[in-house]
């Protein structure tokens, strides 16, 4: 058993390609490290207005909602979450996600470590 309390992670910002708008921060919650091989959960928080390119996984992926309000978009529907929300992508589902322009917005991503992930806008 293994029990991760959040508070106890650290939180880094993620630069790179695939964020826009602001900035993200990352918690790595369970991984390889944690002894974990078929799972990853991080725990990625956006500032407002910041968010992520349309991009897909080679893996499904799940996304829980737990803190301010956030949209999650495919090419063909977009929606506003709140905490408590629990959103699924298929495999290939091209996809983006992140906050509103006025709140911060936070959410576990649950998708396999092994999964290849492709930017699809630059």
């Amino acid at each position: 058993m293994k029990i991760i309390n959040i508070n106890d992670v650290e939180e880094n910002e993620v630069k790179g390609p695939l964020f826009v708008g602001g900035k993200v921060f990352a918690q790595p919650m369970l991984d390889e490290e944690y002894g974990a091989e078929g799972i990853q959960v991080i725990n990625v928080k956006f500032t407002p207005g910041a968010r992520n390119k349309f991009h897909t996984h080679s893996s499904e992926q799940l996304l829980f909602v737990i803190e301010g309000e956030g949209i999650v978009a495919t090419r063909n529907q977009k929606h506003i979450v709140k905490p408590g929300t629990l959103i699924y992508f298929s495999p290939g589902e091209e996809h983006w996600h992140g906050a509103t322009e006025d709140s911060t917005f936070s959410h576990l991503s649950i998708i396999s470590p092994r999964q290849e992930m492709k930017i699809i806008d630059e």
